[in-house]
């Protein structure tokens, strides 16, 4: 098994989908700011220990004895639903969109994906300079 497929860096990994996703429906919320009755939208929060439940359930094993257990392991894509973001600001055409808001959040979805990125980066680091030979 690779070692970018263990749990903490899939979990990693669809956090970074997560923000993408988000990112493409924040720009669409900027880019309809002035549509006419548009109704923002945003994902639902991604939250860790439910991805880190999702992806550690174990591995695919062969049952050589009645005894054993058999495993399985759960993988795919992350899937992120979109969902209508209240407000409580709505301009006199209909449009729920704040630009000022919906800019903070595409700097801060920049920053947490950064931050994620720093995050599996310096993991899959840690994990070769464990296992380099160097000082052995």
């Amino acid at each position: 098994m690779p070692i970018s497929d263990l749990p903490v860096f899939q979990a990693l990994k669809a956090k970074m989908q997560w923000h993408q996703v988000r990112q493409g429906v924040l720009s669409q919320n900027v880019a309809n700011a002035d549509t006419p009755g548009f109704a923002g939208k945003d994902l639902k929060e991604f939250k860790f220990s439910t991805e880190l439940a999702r992806t550690s359930t174990g591995l695919d094993t062969v049952t050589t004895n009645r005894g054993h257990l058999s495993g399985s392991l759960k993988r795919g894509e992350y899937s992120a639903k979109v969902e209508e973001m209240p407000s409580f600001e709505t301009t006199p055409d209909g449009s729920t969109v704040v630009l000022e808001e919906q800019m903070m959040k595409v700097t801060q979805n920049l920053l947490d994906y950064q931050a994620a990125t720093t995050l599996y980066s310096k993991g899959l680091g840690l994990i070769r300079t464990a296992l380099s030979s160097r000082g052995a």
